[in-house]
């Protein structure tokens, strides 16, 4: 495929953190996908909730199937914007891998444990993660990704940890964007979950149908639909609408973002990083039905009281677990233990914390459950 000059080329990668040879029948871009895919923190992400707990619901969607979504809708944004579909699609598959179990209601509850010790953020343990947890190869710790890919995995990051992380994070302290590649792949898990949580709401029966009236991109398509299949059972009915919604809000990112590359004229990809403004977005009108969305998820969906519960007991869980292996390492595996004992003797307590909190944010939902009840159940003699 014909790539536009903004568009991140392989020729003209950073590179990675320890140079390696190149591969005869892959792309650099197309390593880094597959290095994430066969990481051990991706297939763990099948155990990973999203809004829902794992166990409650094989229905619901996962952190796993979540980004299998961000890389398709990404992929179809890239091939329309005409730039790196590998690179994207990368970045999408790994944006969550530092993700805590129990979602938001983990990620919160660790960095609540954390704030002494410089806080937890989920888009910095994704980095940790791809830099130096994952424990594959000979040669290196972590991934070894390309730059490209690691920019773009870094969405959020404050100016004191950006400081702290080389030149990857140098756009937050600078001003500026990641790659299009990177922007595409933020906007697209903005449209898979905003979409895909109405769906799993609706299958859960946290909101019915006609609770839906007040917001716009629903009520859209569902008149579409009912005016083409009348009488379609709910189910292929709410199928159907979230379908259109998710075509909808694509089609539009794909007009306004060239309208705005064609506005801006960026000539290369250090054009695309110097702009103060990303050239991936919403129309005006888009975005303002986007929020509503998000609002209407916010009060209806994320507020309501089975949620609430299930986040209430998931911070109690996360939060006990990180104080016992704080108080105590030697409650952990042999291979944690001795992590966070290294950790403590480079960087002291803040190093114990460290090592203890990449120990628990790599938990699935099910494992910090039965730790928690390995530690905690006076029953459970093992």
């Amino acid at each position: 495929m014909t790539m536009q000059p903004y568009a991140v080329i392989e020729q003209a990668s950073r590179g990675r953190l320890r140079p390696e040879p190149g591969d005869k029948f892959r792309g650099e871009f197309q390593r880094d996908r597959d290095r994430i895919i066969h990481s051990a923190a991706f297939r763990r992400l099948e155990y990973k909730t999203q809004v829902f707990v794992n166990h409650e619901g094989d229905m619901f969607r996962t952190r796993l199937t979540h980004s299998i979504e961000v890389a398709q809708i990404a992929r179809t944004i890239a091939r329309g914007l005409e730039v790196n579909e590998d690179l994207t699609e990368a970045i999408a598959l790994a944006h969550d891998l530092g993700h805590t179990p129990f979602g938001h209601a983990g990620q919160d509850a660790l960095h609540a444990c954390m704030r002494r010790f410089g806080g937890f953020e989920h888009n910095l343990q994704s980095l940790r993660v791809v830099d130096l947890l994952e424990e594959k190869y000979a040669a290196f710790p972590g991934l070894n990704l390309s730059f490209e890919t690691r920019e773009g995995i870094l969405k959020h990051c404050s100016k004191t940890d950006a400081h702290t992380l080389g030149s990857v994070a140098e756009r937050f302290i600078n001003g500026g964007q990641p790659s299009i590649e990177a922007q595409i792949a933020n906007l697209a898990d903005e449209i898979a979950y905003n979409n895909h949580d109405v769906d799993d709401a609706l299958r859960a029966g946290l909101i019915a149908v006609q609770n839906l009236d007040s917001v716009a991109s629903f009520v859209d398509c569902q008149r579409e639909v009912n005016g083409l299949w009348p009488g379609l059972s709910d189910r292929r009915a709410i199928h159907e609408i979230i379908r259109r919604m998710i075509n909808a809000q694509v089609t539009d990112v794909l007009v306004a973002s060239h309208q705005a590359i064609e506005t801006s004229a960026p000539a290369s990809v250090d054009d695309v990083r110097k702009l103060k403004q990303p050239l991936v977005r919403f129309s005006a009108p888009m975005r303002s039905q986007h929020l509503a969305l998000k609002r209407f998820l916010r009060e209806h969906v994320y507020r309501h009281y089975r949620v609430r519960r299930m986040s209430v007991k998931a911070a109690r869980v996360v939060r006990e677990l990180f104080k016992s292996f704080l108080s105590d390492p030697r409650l952990m595996p042999d291979d944690a233990r001795d992590r966070v004992f290294e950790l403590e003797a480079e960087n002291g307590r803040a190093g114990r914390a460290r090592g203890v909190a990449d120990y628990v944010a790599g938990m699935t939902d099910r494992f910090a459950i039965a730790e928690h009840q390995r530690i905690f159940d006076a029953a459970r003699l093992t």
